[in-house]
């Protein structure tokens, strides 16, 4: 990813709240020099170097066949936001778009015994259940559950690199970027507010 220095983010808690906020990922992958792509919600595990993530595609989606032991890269996305170059209320600027994201990059290890691929299927349930009404109820010992575990691959990625960009007008001056956060107030909608939070912040507001 290209990542001017003053939109680099390298604080490894900050990225990895970040997946933790935004684990819906895309994994791309190459087969015979051609990149494929599965998008998919991710687990991450901060208990070991940069972390590790988890995940599992359908059985039927080839892209498992040949990513073990592959470098692959996961990307998440966060908010994103249109900037108008009326909003600096300045001389030759340019539209632009302010967004924050992750690349994740390492290797595949896949998983497919069920005494490992059944338990990595129940932290994921139970992560996104977690805040339903009446969560669904996962019994691991359920037979239903043990057939549809042979229909799915699991697979860990050991994290390699991480990157973060956090594009939020850095290259302009304050003032410029408080006339920005407030055409995204004024805008309104989650990915507009969302990302005149982050320029608050980054701004020390």
């Amino acid at each position: 990813m290209y990542v001017p220095p003053h939109y680099s983010q390298t604080d490894l808690p900050t990225l990895q709240q970040f997946i933790d906020d935004h684990p819906f990922g895309l994994l791309i992958s190459q087969q015979d020099g051609v990149p494929v792509a599965t998008h998919l919600p991710f687990l991450l595990d901060r208990t070991a170097g940069h972390g590790v993530l988890l995940a599992h595609v359908a059985r039927q989606n080839r892209q498992w066949e040949h990513m073990a032991n592959q470098q692959v890269l996961a990307i998440f996305h966060g908010p994103h936001a249109y900037v108008s170059p009326t909003w600096y209320q300045a001389d030759k600027v340019v539209p632009t778009w302010n967004y924050v994201a992750v690349h994740v990059y390492g290797r595949v290890a896949l998983i497919e015994d069920p005494n490992e691929l059944i338990p990595l299927v129940a932290d994921l349930t139970n992560r996104f259940e977690a805040n339903q009404p009446v969560p669904w109820t996962f019994d691991p010992a359920e037979t239903f559950i043990h057939r549809m575990a042979k229909q799915i691959v699991g697979f860990r990625i050991a994290i390699e690199r991480i990157e973060g960009k956090w594009k939020l007008n850095q290259n302009h001056p304050i003032e410029r970027r408080r006339r920005v956060i407030a055409a995204l107030r004024e805008q309104g909608g989650d990915d507009a507010n969302e990302i005149a939070d982050l320029m608050v912040k980054s701004i020390g507001e």
